[in-house]
């Protein structure tokens, strides 16, 4: 199988994981997330188009500054674009609850799948790291042992869902109902490690685009967790089930 079919194929492993971990933490699990409008249409159209979007806008703009042709998709741009888009969504609409607590795991394992399959698309996907003599360098198809930088991100949000799925289980109120920003903050603060052994071209000095992404999520992450309502966490509360405040967060 070429590396374009095996990423379609880890994209498509990456969407139904996503999809089974909330299903385990809601079924399974029987974790009780803070009440939100988050099956409402509307919502769910306003969060798909400001991914998408920024997922083509962000990736296409990385291209351009590396000064390749094309269009690119992103998944730093597909998360930023997605917040962005559910937070004017929720100001037009009067939501003041908070939405994306239940989507934390969903996005650590999605994004950990997904980028095994960008470790496998070879140097086309453009997401490969810079030339390496360490010994765990990878071809990715034009003889010079590159960084894994798909591998480290892979393995980052994956000891996060690991940690999450811990701490859920011992009934953490504060990483249940903060999780999302917890998943954000760790994605951003990676990325932007990651960033300087990646081959892009820079926007701002030594910053390529991404950087500047990923320092923007941190602080979006620190900004909403230092804001949160605090919980109350009640007697003998079943990973988060039935009794806790209302006004926590996602």
């Amino acid at each position: 199988m070429n590396g374009t079919l095996l990423h379609i194929a880890f994209d498509a492993i990456a969407w139904l994981a996503a999809g089974l971990s909330l299903l385990w933490l809601t079924r399974g699990m029987h974790v009780r997330f803070p009440g939100a409008p988050t099956g409402d249409l509307s919502y769910i159209a306003a969060l798909i188009f400001g991914a998408g979007l920024g997922a083509v806008l962000f990736g296409s703009a990385n291209l351009w500054l590396s000064h390749l042709p094309g269009i690119a998709r992103s998944i730093e741009g597909g998360i930023v674009g997605a917040i962005i888009a559910v937070e004017l969504y929720k100001r037009i609409a009067g939501i003041g609850a908070r939405t994306g607590a239940r989507f934390a795991l969903p996005l650590a394992v999605g994004v950990a799948v997904g980028r095994i399959g960008c470790f496998f698309s070879g140097m086309d996907d453009f997401t490969h790291g810079t030339p390496t003599p360490l010994p765990w360098g990878h071809d990715f198809g034009d003889g010079i042992l590159r960084h894994p930088v798909q591998l480290y991100e892979s393995a980052t949000m994956f000891t996060f869902a690991a940690v999450y799925v811990w701490r859920v289980r011992r009934h953490d109120r504060f990483v249940i109902d903060n999780g999302f920003y917890l998943a954000v903050g760790c994605y951003g603060a990676q990325r932007f490690v990651w960033e300087f052994i990646k081959p892009y071209g820079p926007l701002v000095g030594p910053f390529t685009l991404f950087h500047v992404l990923s320092a923007a999520l941190v602080a979006y992450a620190v900004v909403m967790i230092a804001t949160a309502p605090t919980s109350r966490a009640a007697p003998q509360d079943p990973i988060g089930k039935d009794k806790h405040d209302d006004r926590a967060f996602a």
